[in-house]
């Protein structure tokens, strides 16, 4: 019972802080000027981070077993890998593009986990025989902390297309203006604008010197989660086959959920190979990373939501009204 009541008080107490940072985020977009917002913001992470550490400690103690027995723990943790991305991109990045992406990530997560699933979900359960192994905190954590970092770099990837896709149809439009205007103005006001080019272009440079520093900042940040991802993913992946075997008498059983996990890996794998070869950066390599976004969604939602295979233990019943 004080368990339950410590799980309860710490889970909605990470949930408020991490609605408060939300609002917070939105505030400084507003109010730039704020500095001590954004200062207040990266202390709610903080304690959002600290307050679901002490929600897993506390379910690891009162079940005896690590908390990744079904769908609501995953999540919690899920929304715990957001939480510590975004500290250890802060440390390494005191402007933190990543807030205005692990925040909403683990706000949604969190929500959800807390508000989407029944109530039975969010009860501790006694282990299946083929989850008492050794290797479930191993396979499981590397899994879900795979799935925080991959999907951070896919929607720092998509942000990144987003904002080239923005820029270029600004200087399109910005062009044609440009060209309309010498057209309709005559031959003399024709060489005025032409005297006036070179001020026009470094104008135009001048505006989206900005935008081209985020996007590069973007595209750096994607690269090395993702990579940070990927690398979790290939041990998470390869502990699961150990894992298979020990439980099922197979290192691979082309199993729904291991079939998505290996398109997953095929398809961050490209990404990869992409990044590698310069041609291909930057535009290319952002829509592998997005398609990625999707098929991380499915590995992760839809096998659970179908219950099918041989990882039917993380089906999840919705909430219903």
């Amino acid at each position: 019972m004080i368990f339950a009541t410590l799980e309860h008080i710490l889970t909605h107490l990470s949930f408020s802080i991490i609605s408060i940072v939300i609002t917070i985020h939105l505030m400084t977009l507003l109010v730039h000027e704020v500095i001590r917002l954004r200062h207040s913001s990266e202390k709610g992470m903080i304690a959002t981070f600290f307050s679901i550490t002490g929600f897993l400690v506390t379910r690891w103690i009162s079940s005896r077993h690590f908390p990744l027995s079904n769908l609501y723990e995953s999540l919690i943790f899920l929304s715990w890998g957001f939480s510590i991305i975004h500290i250890i991109s802060k440390i390494w990045n005191h402007k933190n593009d990543l807030s205005a992406i692990t925040a909403p990530s683990a706000i949604f997560t969190q929500g959800f986990a807390t508000s989407g699933l029944s109530s039975e979900m969010h009860q501790s359960s006694i282990l299946v025989p083929a989850l008492q192994s050794q290797w479930l905190m191993m396979h499981v954590s590397m899994m879900l902390l795979s799935y925080a970092a991959l999907l951070c770099g896919s929607l720092l990837s998509v942000a990144f297309l987003v904002i080239t896709f923005r820029k270029n149809i600004d200087l399109f439009c910005e062009n044609k203006i440009f060209l309309i205007k010498s057209f309709f103005f005559g031959k003399i006001e024709y060489l005025n604008e032409n005297k006036s080019v070179l001020k026009h272009t470094s104008f135009l440079s001048f505006r989206n010197y900005y935008k081209y520093q985020l996007t590069q900042r973007l595209d750096y940040w994607s690269y090395r989660v993702i990579n940070l991802g990927f690398t979790f993913l290939t041990i998470g992946i390869l502990s699961g086959a150990v894992w298979a075997n020990e439980a099922w008498g197979s290192y691979w059983n082309w199993d729904p959920k291991e079939t998505w996990a290996f398109i997953t890996w095929t398809i961050f794998a490209i990404y990869s190979h992409t990044r590698t070869n310069q041609s291909l950066q930057g535009t290319n390599s952002a829509l592998v990373a997005s398609i990625g976004f999707l098929i991380i969604w499915i590995c992760y939602f839809g096998i659970n939501l179908l219950g099918i295979g041989l990882h039917s233990y993380g089906s999840f019943i919705l909430t219903s009204n």
